[in-house]
């Protein structure tokens, strides 16, 4: 039902700003006449998180070991009731305010992104290099102009980010990729501008995730658009050896003194000429290949996603403090 939506809110060590982040929902979204539910996915946190979150009105999630946010989200969202979901973070960075224009936006799109372009942008100076190196690479990757890559602010269709669910990261990534996935698969992906605000407590994302990032964004073309990966390496590699060809025919021509019998009989081509335009070919028949499969594998369904261990987790109902 289009007027039904839950709310996925994965935490780690979140005890500073879950218990505002809920009230803010809460007090936005039952204004907006829809249903909704909230989740919080306790990602195994060594602090009070699971205590704050069980004194709102969220069904509370606990993984018993920390597995990662997208792991956290991915529980949510198969727990979920609701074809609409929408997934925040817990640390109040981003404006509850503006769900009730995203959810607008949601009628006719398939994902609506809360990109962090407003007047209020609290993103470190020293992640913004990064983060537009890889918002181009994504850009590349896709075709598209993407004004916010991974924004933890988002509404999406249940029935379409469950398709991808095995190929989402378990980590930071999960934003990015299912961004990537939904813009390559031609998804309509809208962007509503935002504040993002100082967050509680420490942020969890550290440098080296930057290269996590950006090998995800290539295997994610290998994935959706090998063609993008493997066309242009395959020219430069091609450019190389016939660079080097004609560098190899200039020598000879000055070697034999013109173009002489003895030119026909010298040695012209050199091994790594060879080396570099085999090269070229092989990758390009690899791609053509390859994105070939991929048009196959696109004409049926995607793999079912895996289902969760309930093993691995404990449920908290909101009105019931006793575990389940």
């Amino acid at each position: 039902m289009e007027n039904t939506i839950s709310v996925v809110i994965p935490a780690y060590n979140e005890e500073n700003g879950i218990v505002a982040v809920v009230n803010d929902l809460n007090q936005v979204l039952s204004k907006t006449g829809f249903e909704y539910e909230i989740i919080i996915i306790d990602d195994g946190s060594r602090d009070k998180t699971v205590d704050k979150a069980r004194t709102t009105n969220a069904v509370v999630v606990q993984h018993l070991k920390n597995r990662g946010y997208g792991a956290a989200l991915k529980t949510g969202i198969q727990i979920a009731k609701n074809e609409l979901i929408l997934i925040t973070d817990a640390d109040n960075t981003y404006p509850a305010d503006q769900i009730p224009k995203m959810l607008e936006y949601i009628k006719d799109a398939d994902m609506v992104v809360g990109s962090r372009q407003g007047e209020n942008v609290a993103i470190p100076l020293i992640r913004r290099p990064a983060k537009w190196m890889l918002r181009k690479l994504a850009e590349y990757v896709t075709g598209e102009h993407i004004p916010d890559l991974n924004s933890g602010l988002r509404i999406f269709r249940k029935e379409l980010i469950m398709q991808y669910l095995n190929i989402l990261s378990d980590r930071f990534s999960f934003t990015t990729t299912s961004t990537v996935a939904f813009l390559s698969d031609n998804y309509k992906v809208e962007y509503v501008p935002i504040n993002y605000y100082q967050r509680a407590g420490k942020s969890k994302i550290v440098p080296w995730n930057f290269v996590e990032f950006m090998n995800l964004v290539i295997r994610l073309s290998m994935l959706f658009n090998p063609l993008k990966i493997f066309l242009p390496a395959a020219l430069f590699t091609l450019a190389i050896g016939g660079i080097k060809f004609i560098f190899d025919v200039v020598y000879a021509f000055e070697e034999a003194g013109g173009f002489t019998l003895n030119f026909l009989t010298h040695k012209v081509v050199s091994s790594s000429v060879l080396i570099l335009c085999f090269s070229g070919l092989q990758i390009l028949l690899i791609g053509m290949m390859a994105d070939g499969i991929n048009r196959k594998i696109a004409q049926y369904s995607a793999p079912k996603a895996k289902s969760f261990s309930r093993q691995l987790i404990r449920v908290f109902s909101p009105n019931d403090k006793t575990d389940n």
